[in-house]
């Protein structure tokens, strides 16, 4: 019998297996998931499935308390941060979560990327964050719920808004991104992870490399995003 969720299940699984192909993970490093708001669930991919085998009918619905609605494989280990920032986010469609390598190295040195350069202009007028590494107290409860509030806290510290910083560094962790589409949150995760590689040399270059003048950073985000954008095709 057809699943009520097979769309759900299929995009989920096409979005999964972007990610090795987009050269953002390995072995199992890595989920993708998208959600339904009318339906109020997510899809998942489950834990420990090689991308190599992984199919579309072994995606797991779960709704946003990270309780399965459908499937019968063990969702990632990552579930209840996923179900964290749906429930709390309401206008994101898809999260993405890699252990890409430059975007990881920077997580594990706990700094935030610097916006050096046009490339990351065009995404974001902000360093890209790198939450601090959570408590121990955080760490020993439930671990993967705490992850999402420790990626919120964070937002809520700096006073960053979801809708415009798509990504996030986990301190000694790895990398979250997300978007109004799961195909948003998996572009941005590309992103995140050339623009964390850009940073690296530069600053192995120069380690004393300058930030991006305030008006580039501002001429190339709002030539791109701003209300009189003239990027792209009409």
């Amino acid at each position: 019998m057809k699943s009520a969720y097979q769309s759900l299940k299929e995009a989920c699984y096409e979005a999964n297996m972007q990610l090795p192909q987009l050269g953002l993970v390995l072995f199992t490093f890595g989920n993708a998931s998208i959600a339904d708001r009318s339906a109020g669930v997510f899809a998942i991919k489950p834990s420990g499935v090689p991308y190599a085998s992984l199919r579309a009918e072994d995606i797991v619905i779960l709704d946003f308390e990270a309780q399965v609605v459908e499937g019968t494989k063990r969702a990632s280990s990552d579930t209840k941060t996923h179900a964290v920032l749906y429930k709390h986010w309401e206008h994101i469609g898809g999260i993405v979560h890699t252990h890409s390598t430059y975007a990881t190295a920077w997580a594990q040195t706990q700094l935030d990327i610097p916006i050096l350069g046009t490339t990351h202009a065009d995404h974001l007028t902000v360093d890209i964050p790198c939450a601090p590494p959570m408590e121990d107290a955080m760490i020993q409860g439930n671990y993967e719920y705490e992850t999402g509030f420790q990626i919120m806290n964070d937002f809520a510290r700096r006073g960053y808004s979801y809708e415009e910083v798509e990504m996030i560094l986990v301190g000694n962790h790895a990398p979250f991104t997300w978007g109004k589409t799961v195909e948003k949150a998996v572009y941005n995760s590309a992103v995140l992870e050339e623009v964390a590689r850009m940073a690296y040399l530069s600053v192995t270059i120069r380690p004393d490399v300058p930030r991006l003048k305030d008006a580039l950073i501002q001429k190339h985000y709002e030539r791109k995003h701003g209300s009189t954008s003239y990027y792209g095709q009409p």
